[in-house]
């Protein structure tokens, strides 16, 4: 007699951990941690993190659905010219929606099949790499991507510890964030420290 385990599959995503980057003397911006665990065939690592700003949140949004046409994408939080990065409540609701967001993308099968969805989850390549990445014109697959994002930069969260001993803090913040796989204009890896500013871009 043979018992077979069905295991059933799960995808945890959370969204948290804003912080403030700098861009330059006069903008700034919040990032947020995304950290994925997950037993799913669909995704090439189980355990990932990156850090992603709200307007890649929007790149997303808007190439998913320019591939899912008949799926009705759920909406990001609304972009109000009343948003200050100063203020917990802003940033914190805004944190919120962006986690209900995955969430839901994260329940649909075609939207999983995106290879854009992946490397926005599990690499912190720019838009403009991704987009290179899906369309064959660079030297490394998606697969290769996320593999070598993990392998340069393993901090997840049990990281944390890890980070509270001081350890590898120098690296962090000189440490390439688009992990030799192409420039990346304003992605951050895990575990940088934040930079005081007062504006969104």
């Amino acid at each position: 007699l043979i018992f077979i385990m069905h295991l059933q599959e799960f995808v945890t995503v959370l969204v948290r951990d804003p912080r403030t980057q700098k861009e330059d003397s006069w903008h700034s911006y919040i990032d947020y941690e995304i950290f994925i665990h997950t037993n799913s065939m669909c995704f090439t690592r189980k355990t990932s993190c990156v850090r992603r700003r709200f307007r890649e949140f929007v790149w997303l949004r808007q190439r998913l659905q320019s591939n899912a046409v008949l799926i009705q994408l759920p909406e990001l939080p609304s972009k109000t010219p009343f948003f200050n990065m100063n203020n917990p409540h802003h940033v914190d609701h805004r944190r919120q929606g962006l986690q209900e967001f995955l969430e839901k993308i994260l329940q649909d099968a075609l939207l999983l099949s995106d290879s854009r969805l992946h490397l926005f989850l599990q690499t912190q390549l720019s838009p403009e790499d991704m987009e290179a990445c899906v369309s064959g014109q660079t030297k490394y697959s998606v697969a290769d991507a996320i593999h070598n994002f993990a392998s340069l930069n393993r901090r997840f969260p049990v990281e944390d510890e890890e980070r509270k001993k001081g350890k590898n803090d120098a690296d962090s913040d000189s440490e390439s964030s688009s992990s030799g796989l192409g420039p990346s204009d304003d992605s951050v890896s895990c575990g940088c420290k934040a930079s005081p500013a007062s504006e969104e871009s």
